[in-house]
C-alpha cells in the first residue's frame, strides 16, 4: 500500500510573491510576522527544512534538515482559498474569480429572495464577526438572511440556528449556489451559522458550497488510477466532492489533526488530503498574531508525533494555498509564496529551490504512483 499525506496549513504565507505588488501585499510575511510571538514554536518544521528554504530569514537554519524542502509561487491570478488548492492539484487559473466590493447586483439579490422566500440584508463587504453584531437582531426579529462577501470571491450567507435551523441554511446555499452563475461565478458560497444572545457567537457548522473544478485534477486522475482519496475539512467542499472517494469534516484543527493521525492507522493505496482551516480562519482573518503563532505551535508538537506514525512507504508533504498575515493592513488573504515540505523516511534531503506554481505538489503526487 503507498500513501501520501497531503497537509494543507491554511494561509502560512513565508513572504512576498514577487507580483505581489500587484494585489497590494508587498510588505505581507505571515511567518515572519508569527515568528516573532513569544508562543512561536516551529522546531519540527525547522528540521524538516522550513528554515532553509530560499529567502526565509526570520528562523534559525539547521545543518542536517531531514525533508526536501523549498517555496512555490502561485501561478493563477488569485489569492483565495479555491484558487490555491486548485491550482495544488493542477489548475492554473489565468483570471481571478469575480469580487463585489460593492455588494451584489440588485438583479441577483432579487432572484436569490424569490429562490429562497427570505429577504436579504446588508449586502456589503464585511467581517464576518462584525457583521453579526451589527444585523443579528434585526435578523432574529424578521427572518431576513444576513448577506456579506469579501475580498475574496464568495457569498457568504450567516443566519441564528434558531431561526433558520442548520439543514435549511445549506438547502438556501445549494439554491444560491444555482444562481450564481457564469460572472456572478464565485468560488465559494458558504454557510455562516451563528447562536446566542447578542453579540452572537459563529458556531462550527459553516458549511462551503464551491464552484467544480473546471478542468481534471490530480484527485480525478488519481481516481482514474485506482487510488483512494480521502479528504479531511473542506477539501472535499473546495472541489466540489469531485475526485473523492470518502471525506471526513472536521470542527477545528485540533479534529483535523487527529482525524488524520486515526487515518495513518489504517491500510488504504491513495491520497489522504487534509485543511487545516483555524490559522487562516481564526487568526489570520481576525489579526490574531498571537493566536496564530499558538497555533502553529500545536501543530508542530502533533507533527513530532506524526512522523514517528509513517511507514517507510509513506510521503508527507505540507504547505499551504496563500497568505494571510495577520499583523498585514485590513483583513484579507496576502499574495505570498507558500512552503513545500516533503518528507519520506530515509529519503533524501534536498533544496528544491523556488517553484514556478503550486502545480509542483500535483506532479509530485502524481509522479510518485506512477513510480509505485
Amino acid at each position: 500500500m503507498k500513501r501520501v499525506f497531503l497537509i494543507v496549513l491554511d494561509s502560512f504565507g513565508i513572504g512576498k510573491a514577487p507580483d505581489a505588488a500587484d494585489f497590494g501585499d508587498e510588505g505581507a510575511n505571515t511567518l515572519k510576522t508569527i515568528s516573532s510571538s513569544g508562543s512561536f514554536c516551529a522546531d519540527n518544521l525547522i528540521k524538516l527544512g522550513l528554515s532553509d528554504i530560499d529567502g526565509v530569514d526570520c528562523l534559525p537554519k539547521t545543518d542536517s534538515p531531514i525533508g526536501s524542502y523549498g517555496a512555490m509561487i502561485e501561478k493563477s491570478r488569485g489569492k483565495d482559498t479555491t484558487i490555491g488548492h486548485w491550482e495544488i492539484a493542477g489548475i492554473i487559473s489565468e483570471k481571478p474569480m469575480p469580487t463585489f466590493p460593492a455588494g451584489f447586483d440588485e438583479e441577483i439579490i432579487e432572484k436569490f429572495e424569490k429562490a429562497v422566500g427570505r429577504k436579504v440584508i446588508c449586502n456589503k463587504v464585511y467581517s464576518g464577526t462584525q457583521v453579526i453584531k451589527d444585523y443579528g437582531q434585526r435578523h432574529l426579529k424578521t427572518g431576513e438572511l444576513i448577506v456579506y462577501t469579501s475580498a475574496d470571491s464568495v457569498f457568504q450567507i450567516a443566519a441564528h440556528e434558531d431561526v433558520v435551523p442548520v439543514r435549511e441554511l445549506y438547502d438556501i446555499c445549494k439554491k444560491a449556489r444555482e444562481i450564481l452563475v457564469g460572472k456572478y461565478s464565485v468560488g465559494r458560497v458558504i454557510a455562516r451559522p451563528f447562536a446566542g444572545e447578542y453579540p452572537f457567537y459563529r458556531t462550527k457548522n459553516r458549511h462551503d458550497f464551491s464552484l467544480e473544478p473546471p478542468e481534471k485534477t490530480m484527485l480525478d486522475e488519481l481516481i482514474d488510477r485506482g487510488f483512494d482519496v480521502i479528504s479531511v475539512g473542506k477539501i472535499a467542499d473546495i472541489f466540489a466532492k469531485r475526485g473523492i472517494t470518502e471525506s471526513h469534516y472536521t470542527t477545528d484543527n485540533a479534529d483535523g489533526m487527529q482525524t488524520i493521525g486515526e487515518i495513518t492507522k489504517r491500510n488504504f493505496n491513495g491520497i489522504c488530503f487534509a485543511n487545516l482551516v483555524d490559522f487562516d480562519m481564526l487568526y489570520g482573518h481576525r489579526r490574531d498574531v498571537d493566536g496564530y503563532a499558538k497555533a502553529i505551535a500545536d501543530f508542530d508538537k502533533w507533527l513530532g508525533e506524526f512522523l514517528g506514525e509513517l511507514s517507510e512507504d509513506d510521503m508527507m508533504i505540507i504547505t499551504a494555498d496563500h497568505g494571510c498575515d495577520p499583523a498585514y493592513k485590513g483583513t484579507d488573504h496576502t499574495r505570498e509564496r507558500v512552503p513545500v515540505l516533503i518528507y519520506k523516511k530515509n529519503g533524501e534531503s534536498r533544496n528544491l529551490g523556488t517553484l514556478e506554481t503550486f502545480g509542483f505538489v500535483a506532479k509530485t503526487v502524481l509522479d510518485h504512483f506512477a513510480k509505485n
